[in-house]
């Protein structure tokens, strides 16, 4: 077995000296020699001072967009961390017996992984966007209180080296046995990694004699202070610092998701600190809150997830705020719906603390209550799923950019929907019993919590990149970047809900050998994730030396779609105070919720997209009758000439409940053709080959044709087969002349009536 705490120690050490010389690598390469190509001393010495005087304005400086790169690079120290644990655990997963870690190494791998990114990585990270660009987008000068907004940051680092303590005492103490006989250093020698699960379930965290458990505790205790102070902060930010010209009406989207994060944050880490201050009682001084003869094992699990629920959101939201901001950028068009996203995220917020006993599924707790949960539980996808309408409509007609913010902003809309969706299956209760203990869950959860929360941060990085340092980064690899990390985390989680619906239970290092290879590809996938931040992270340091100037006041050309925000209005004025630049124009511009001239598709025209759908709507259900109509003649002729047989209509029937009729089956063959079919082809109609209409809908009955020919087959053979077959694909053919050729008739007739009621 190999000794966990000396690989990683070793492996996180050459990481950071691996950033401190590229760092001082590209620095020396920046700063010209003196005139010999000798370094005197009063360089020396200037550069010394000159060191002290950048560490003591850093440790000391209450300046909003400074606290905001510290949080950045306090969480993505914590990322690596983190993502090192990750690293380790599906190395270990490579095989199915537990031959590279002990099973407590693996434990204690997810117990850190787990507790280092949702609260070291994540929320800080998205505190130092917050912090950087939400003073800038509403006007405001800083923070509302300055010196708090340093102090909430600055409480982080030690409740990380808390919380991470055991490993620090396992290398050091194996460095000191080295030299120490080990009575003597046995203190170093018992702390170890916390091995119990990153939820900390009692009775095991109150009985566990580790005593890194009670430096754990503290940690998190700390971190929620830390936290709960900054989202005072925020909170009275967006209240009382907006401008004069920023209202509710018109706050910024991300903004909007600041203030509801922060409010959650608000009221569930204290609670997170209270359950945790009675797990060090019971722990040290013999209390009985979480013991059988006192609130019980369950008090615990009801007092975790009651922060842990409204954590994934807390973690969520911002990301859904950068998705809006940043993906409008990208397409030329106006977030569609800002209301609606808006009342979504309000929506989330509430519903977020009625879910939480969802996680308690496989519990003796009272079904009733789990049934009002898992109603809860499936309507919060309600929110979600806005979200994903309006960012999709959003996109639709749109100028798109293939940037790297904008892969990371579609690989996070697809990762979310199949993450989402299969919560909302977690969501039902025999599903979840069923499912709760498997790798199911963790692909549910990874999808989300690896795929656009992650994406987004990156693509903030991207986007603001030139506003936080002037220069450009590298944009190519910055695509291939991106790609990588949405490959990677698709590969690595749907390969997990795979093996997960298979049966294969979660949280052991040791698994049956069937499912080693699916495992590897699992550990492939996480390798590619961990290569991809890498070069990530490279990206952005050497940029920082290397990366062209930025020589325009509108990087990225939002004036042409009047989507220049306020920090780039920011960005502009100090690009001009201080390179005497002339503001960027665009040669045109255009409303950023038009698309450039007359939109190609179905869906085009005048008004709304309401307006738009309901209109192509019932055209296109006008087309699906004469359509199933001409197609009843062909059905007719087949079933008078016997190669199809009308019992089969009773099917359909049969499978919406109502009685095995033919003539109610021909009736629900009626409207579904009338209904279902033609909406189905204006979805898909996009997408399917033929320069002219009619060309696709013959595509489409074609395609339909097959499903039709399965359904309705009754074993017929030989020449009628041929001709069930051959009047099957005629009928069809005929309703994708009748659907289209109707609908194409009725759009033109209405754009000529619309253009003559215009020219009157």
């Amino acid at each position: 077995m190999l000794n966990r705490a000396i690989v990683e120690g070793t492996a996180l050490g050459v990481l950071a000296l691996t950033v401190l010389f590229v760092w001082v690598w590209e620095r020396r390469k920046a700063r010209p020699e003196s005139d010999g190509g000798y370094t005197t001393r009063e360089e020396i010495e200037f550069e010394i001072g000159r060191i002290q005087s950048e560490v003591y304005r850093w440790l000391t400086t209450t300046n909003h967009r400074d606290i905001g790169l510290l949080y950045i690079a306090f969480g993505t120290v914590a990322a690596l961390w983190g993502g090192m644990d990750a690293m380790m655990l599906r190395t270990e997963l490579l095989t199915p017996p537990a031959d590279i870690w002990t099973p407590e190494t693996y434990n204690a791998l997810f117990t850190t992984h787990g507790l280092t990114m949702l609260i070291f990585f994540v929320l800080p990270v998205f505190f130092g966007i917050g912090n950087y660009v939400l003073p800038l987008l509403i006007g405001a000068d800083d923070m509302a209180f300055p010196r708090v907004n340093a102090i909430g940051f600055w409480l982080l680092p030690p409740a990380l080296i808390m919380v991470r303590l055991g490993l620090m005492m396992q290398v050091l103490g194996q460095i000191l046995n080295l030299v120490l006989p080990a009575d003597t250093i046995r203190f170093f020698l018992t702390m170890r990694e916390v091995s119990i699960g990153w939820t900390l379930y009692a009775p095991l965290s109150v009985q566990q004699p580790n005593p890194q458990i009670d430096m754990l505790l503290l940690g998190l205790h700390l971190s929620g202070i830390a936290t709960t102070v900054g989202a005072i902060n925020f909170i009275a930010t967006v209240v009382y610092e907006r401008d004069e010209g920023v209202t509710w009406a018109n706050l910024d989207i991300f903004s909007w998701n600041m203030l509801v994060t922060s409010g959650l944050a608000l009221f569930a880490f204290p609670l997170l600190g209270s359950a945790l201050v009675m797990l060090l009682l019971d722990r040290n001084l013999g209390t009985a809150f979480f013991a059988t003869e006192g609130g019980g094992a369950i008090l615990w699990q009801h007092l975790f997830w009651f922060w842990g629920h409204p954590e994934v959101y807390i973690l969520f939201l911002p990301a859904t705020g950068l998705m809006s901001t940043i993906l409008p950028k990208f397409v030329g068009r106006k977030l569609f719906g800002y209301q609606f996203i808006v009342y979504s995220t309000l929506g989330l917020g509430v519903l977020s603390f009625g879910v939480w006993a969802h996680h308690m599924f496989t519990t003796s707790a009272d079904p009733r209550v789990k049934l009002s949960f898992m109603a809860v539980s499936i309507a919060i996808a309600v929110p979600s799923a806005i979200k994903i309408f309006n960012w999709i409509t959003t996109m639709w007609e749109g100028d798109i950019r293939l940037t790297a913010p904008f892969i990371l902003c579609a690989g996070g809309i697809g990762t979310f929907i199949i993450g989402g969706v299969t919560g909302v299956f977690l969501a039902v209760i025999p599903i979840d019993i069923l499912y709760h203990g498997t790798y199911y869950v963790v692909g549910h959860f990874h999808l989300i919590v690896v795929g656009i929360i992650p994406f987004l941060m990156i693509a903030a990085s991207y986007y603001w990149y030139p506003l936080i340092t002037g220069r450009w980064y590298d944009t190519r690899l910055a695509t291939f970047q991106s790609l990588l990390i949405v490959f990677g985390s698709f590969v690595t989680f749907m390969t997990l809900l795979v093996i997960g619906g298979l049966g294969l239970p979660r949280r052991q290092a040791i698994y049956p050998p069937e499912y080693q290879f699916a495992q590897q590809i699992a550990t492939v996938g996480g390798y590619i994730i961990g290569l991809s931040a890498l070069l990530w992270l490279y990206n952005m340091l050497v940029s920082y030396w290397r990366g062209s100037p930025v020589a325009t006041t509108d990087p990225w050309g939002l004036k042409a779609t009047n989507q220049f925000t306020r920090e780039w209005q920011w960005f502009e004025q100090r690009m001009i105070e201080k390179y005497d630049m002339e503001p960027t124009e665009p040669e045109t511009t255009r409303r950023s919720y038009a698309p450039e001239g007359e939109p190609t598709g179905l869906a085009g025209g005048v008004g709304t997209v309401a307006q738009t759908v309901s209109r192509n709507a019932w055209m296109a259900a006008a087309g699906g009758f004469v359509g199933t109509v001409l197609m009843s003649g062909g059905l007719i002729t087949a079933i008078l000439i016997g190669v199809l047989d009308p019992v089969s209509f009773g099917e359909i029937a049969e499978l919406v409940g109502l009685p095995a009729s033919p003539a109610i089956g021909a009736v629900l063959f009626l409207v579904g053709g009338t209904v279902t079919w033609p909406l189905i082809f204006l979805a898909f109609s996009e997408y399917l080959p033929g320069r002219l209409l009619f060309e696709t809908g013959l595509v489409f009955a074609t395609i339909i044709s097959s499903g039709f020919a399965i359904a309705f087959y009754t074993g017929q053979s030989g020449l009628a087969f041929v001709g069930y077959l051959a009047f099957v694909l005629v009928s069809h053919w005929a309703y994708g002349i009748g659907l289209t050729v109707t609908f194409q008739y009725l759009k033109s007739d209405e754009a000529l009536r619309t253009r003559t009621d215009g020219g009157g």
